[in-house]
Parts: structure tokens; C-alpha cells; sequence
């Protein structure tokens, strides 16, 4: 079991991005030399969903060792799908979002608040629609017994009989670390799940900082990671330096989120008042000025990296049909232009990655 480093990246804007898109372009190679070794069975062959629109819609990519083929852009739980009795907007834009060929649908437990709207409004349209996705969700909890309660629930709302992954939500710290794999911890709960076939895949998930995830993946092979990677990345607590790289080599499915940073690092954003933001989760950094990228360069920064897929929360069918037409556009970017997009985001690369700076325990 290895140990978890104690070296903490560097907080203050890195003069090293340019090594690490350097580097980015290895891992790109080994992803792609993975990728060939990996099976490369038909969804429908190896009892994954399946959803014969996804071909024609947008590129796919290896969701790691699964197996699963994903598309590039995936739909994610928040946004309109975790608002309350928001059900008519919920339900249209992932409706839409299937029939626009998007096969993999990720949400959470504690997406919506303690009603779980948004696993709520997925299970409506899971209940006729449940072969078209990849159905993700995950626990917060930290314990065995609380995380089978959750699994029970969610299975209940999103009205399946089983979930395709199951994720550890937020690890940030060693404590979290401690307390998921202590006896009577989460851990035991997955292993528990998976065994009695009501998941399949094991999944963490993490957005604060890269050291506990990279404990997490040495004490136990998971299948998949969710990792925030946007164009702020490098700048503060870099998640593509040390954590990218591991992910890649151990045949990870690797999903990219906060893509556009809730709007922080789009020039169309227009920040809320200090108030308001003081308020707001995402106010643990006050932003005064717009983002600097459109949301092309955002998701096409994230969609260079080696993942499977990025999710994205939509708050309209009009933003959903915009991501997916980039996703059926994207060519990746080449080093410079990776590297000339992160320098841009540098202004703004604190607001754009607030969740890496709100005090944790």
C-alpha cells in the first residue's frame, strides 16, 4: 500500500503548464496504444447499453477497460436536472439528449438536494428508455451501512434494477481516504454491490485536490475516475500533471467535468453580485470579470486530454445541441494551441476552479 505523498503542488499560477502539455502529448500516445489493446467489443455484445443513434452522432472513445464505447460528450445531472419541480425542462433535455445520441448519463444521490431531483427526473425517463445510457450515480457517504442506503434509494428513483457505475462522490482528503476504506467503510459497500450484481463498475470521483484521488487508485483498481480538467488546470493544484498520467496507465475510464467551471471561465459569463456569490458554493472565490474562452475552447481543451468523455450539465435544450455539435465537430488541438488556452485562462484561473478552494476538513 503505497503512502500518500505530502508534497502539495505549488497554489500560485505554475510556470510549468508548458511541460505539462509536453507531456500531454505522451500520455495521448499511450492512451491511444491502451486503447488498441483494449477490447473492442460492441456495446450490445458485451451487455452494455446500447444506443445505435451514438454512431452517427458523435465520436467515440474506450470507456477504459469497460469496454463500454462512449461518446465524447455525456450529460450531466446537474444544472436544469438537479432544480426543483423542474420537471417539464429535466425531462425534455435528456429525452433530447438520447435522441441526439448521448449514451452515457451521470448523476449523484445528493444531486437536488435531499429530494434527488435529479436522479428523480433520470429514473422517469429511465423507466422506457433504460438500454439507450450508461447510467452513473454515486454515494457521499462515507460508511458501509449509509452507502447501501443510498444505493437502495437510487435504485428506487432512477426505477432500474441495476446501475452500470457506482462512484465514491468528492474524495478530497485523507481523511475521506481513511474513513471510505475503514472497516464498516463505503468501500465495503461497492465491493458489496458489484458482488451482488445491482452495479457493475466501480467508480471515484474528485474535483479539490489530486493527492487523495491518487491514494485512492493505488489502494484499489478502480474502473473509472471523474476529474475535473479544464483550461485553469494547470495553474493551481494541477490535476493533469501527476493524476492524468496514473489514470491512463492503470486503463482507467476517465471523465472530465467542470468544464465551463459553472460559466466562470466563459466570456459570456456575467458574474452575479458579491452578495449572491457569497451565498453560492461557487463563491468560495469572488469573481468581478467574465471567463476568457468560448465554450469550444473549453470543451476542446478537455477533449485533447486523454479521457473517455467529458459530462457537461445543461440548463436548456439550446445548450444541449450546441455541446453536442461541438462534440461531432472536435478535432483535437495540438500542444501549442493546448498551451496558448491555458495561458488564456490565467486570469481567471482561481474563479474558474473554485472547487479546489473552499475549506475542507
Amino acid at each position: 500500500m503505497s503512502k500518500l505523498s505530502s508534497r502539495i503542488p505549488s497554489d500560485s499560477p505554475s510556470n510549468s503548464h508548458r511541460r505539462t502539455f509536453l507531456k500531454a502529448g505522451g500520455i495521448m500516445t499511450a492512451a491511444a496504444l491502451g486503447s488498441a489493446a483494449l477490447s473492442d467489443v460492441v456495446n450490445a455484445q458485451s451487455g452494455h447499453p446500447y444506443h445505435a443513434a451514438t454512431w452517427d452522432s458523435m465520436p467515440t472513445r474506450n470507456l477504459g477497460r469497460t469496454g463500454h464505447k462512449v461518446g465524447i460528450f455525456s450529460l450531466g445531472g446537474q444544472a436544469a436536472l438537479e432544480q426543483a419541480r423542474n420537471e417539464a425542462a429535466a425531462l425534455s433535455i435528456i429525452e433530447r439528449a438520447l435522441d441526439l445520441g448521448v449514451n452515457y448519463i451521470d448523476t449523484s444521490s445528493i444531486y437536488g438536494g435531499p429530494d434527488r431531483w435529479s436522479e428523480q427526473y433520470i429514473g422517469k425517463v429511465m423507466k422506457r428508455r433504460r438500454s439507450d445510457a450508461f447510467l452513473a450515480t454515486k454515494t457521499k457517504e462515507r460508511t458501509r451501512d449509509g452507502s447501501m442506503r443510498m444505493i437502495e434509494t437510487s435504485l428506487k428513483l432512477l426505477q432500474t434494477d441495476h446501475i452500470d457505475l457506482w462512484q465514491l462522490h468528492d474524495i478530497g482528503t485523507i481523511t475521506d481516504i481513511n474513513q471510505i476504506f475503514a472497516k464498516g467503510g463505503a468501500m465495503e459497500a461497492l465491493l458489496q454491490a458489484r458482488d451482488q450484481k445491482i452495479v457493475r463498475y466501480l467508480g471515484i470521483t474528485g474535483h479539490y485536490r489530486p493527492d487523495a484521488l491518487i491514494e485512492a487508485i493505488h489502494r484499489y483498481p478502480f474502473d473509472t475516475i471523474l476529474m475535473a480538467v479544464n483550461a485553469a488546470d494547470p495553474h493551481h493544484y494541477s490535476f493533469s500533471e501527476q493524476l492524468l498520467p496514473l489514470a491512463v496507465e492503470k486503463q482507467m475510464g476517465i471523465i472530465g467535468m467542470k468544464i465551463p467551471a459553472r460559466g466562470r471561465i466563459l466570456s459570456s459569463w456575467i458574474p452575479p453580485s458579491v452578495e449572491q456569490q457569497k451565498h453560492s458554493w461557487e463563491g468560495t472565490v469572488l469573481a468581478s470579470t467574465p471567463g476568457t474562452l468560448d465554450m469550444r475552447q473549453a470543451m476542446y481543451y478537455s477533449l485533447s486530454l486523454p479521457v473517455s468523455t467529458v459530462i457537461i450539465g445543461c440548463d436548456s435544450i439550446a445548450q444541449l445541441e450546441q455541446n453536442v455539435q461541438l462534440a461531432r465537430e472536435f478535432t483535437p488541438l495540438n500542444q501549442q494551441q493546448m498551451a496558448a488556452l491555458a495561458g488564456k485562462a490565467e486570469p481567471v484561473s482561481k474563479q474558474s476552479l473554485f472547487f479546489r478552494f473552499y475549506e475542507r476538513a
